[in-house]
């Protein structure tokens, strides 16, 4: 597994309930701001595998972007669950975005 990758699996699992985070924050975090299509992978191809809260991540506006509407309302109602308010698919970031307190840096 690339080092990239691993990165992004730990902040991904680091993203606590009831917060999210969007694909570019993740992939500065992970030492590569213009890698949120990166991201995007990671989520798609080990979300099952690394049993990823993949709900938890969102677009830089704090949209839901899922086009599929049965998956779109799984992300929905699952931020729900966790306290997110969620408005006509998008999440207040000022309110629910999450920070980490460790980045990594890219060599």
């Amino acid at each position: 597994m690339q080092p990239f990758t691993e990165r992004v699996l730990k902040i991904i699992l680091s993203i606590p309930k009831g917060r999210v985070m969007s694909y570019g924050q993740i992939a500065g975090c992970a030492g590569n701001p213009r890698a949120a299509r990166q991201v995007v992978r990671v989520l798609y191809t080990l979300s099952d595998k690394y049993s990823l809260p993949w709900h938890r991540v969102v677009n830089a506006k704090g949209e839901i972007v899922i086009k599929e509407d049965n998956n779109k309302k799984t992300q929905r109602d699952l931020l729900e669950a966790e306290g997110v308010t969620v408005i006509n698919n998008r999440i207040p970031l000022q309110k629910y975005n999450y920070y980490p307190t460790f980045t990594f840096e890219e060599y």
